[in-house]
């Protein structure tokens, strides 16, 4: 159960970290000058937005295994 609650509270964190720099990403390296708001604001929600999701689920549930107890049989 903290596995779960830790790889959830990595994608809770995950995803908004990844989005907001993803988006600042797009708005620096991008040569779009139309709607280059669109296009920050689209691959931040639907690309890096995920990604960090899917890296905070991973990180979360590494760091949320129980702790192993020296001498203990697995």
């Amino acid at each position: 159960m903290r596995r779960f609650f830790f790889a959830l509270l990595g994608m809770l964190i995950g995803y908004p970290l990844f989005a907001v720099a993803g988006y600042g990403a797009i708005g620096l390296f991008s040569g779009n000058h139309f709607d280059g708001s669109v296009e920050a604001s689209m691959t931040a929600a639907f690309v890096f937005g995920p990604l960090g999701a899917i890296v905070g689920i991973i990180a979360g549930a590494m760091l949320g295994r129980p702790k192993r107890v020296a001498g203990a049989p697995d």
